[in-house]
């Protein structure tokens, strides 16, 4: 009986077990936004609240990507137009977490 060796690449960047959170792949925002604005959110820990603020704010009105670095808590968000502080801080407090502000123009 002869060996047969199978070696399987993976083009994916997912780093959570499954990746049903998609929380391993860190997303670059879409270039094609008229509008992009950084926000400072407080509170997120995991995969989990990753994926909870980013679905809270593709709800928001004219969004068209959420990009979350876990590590320093800023938000990227693309849209078609300019965002209303109170709508992203509706869909943070939505999302059980707090909005500490808008970042640097």
């Amino acid at each position: 009986m002869s060996e047969t060796t199978v070696t399987v690449e993976s083009s994916s960047t997912q780093g959570s077990c499954c990746g049903s959170c998609g929380t391993g792949a860190d997303k670059a925002p879409a270039t094609a936004a008229a509008e992009r604005a950084v926000f400072q959110v407080k509170g997120m820990t995991c995969g989990h609240c990753v994926s909870s603020v980013t679905a809270e704010l593709e709800k928001v009105a004219g969004v068209t990507e959420v990009a979350v670095d876990l590590a320093t808590g800023r938000v990227t968000v693309d849209s078609t137009a300019p965002l209303a502080d109170t709508d992203v801080a509706a869909a943070v407090d939505e999302a059980g977490y707090d909005l500490i502000g808008r970042l640097g123009a």
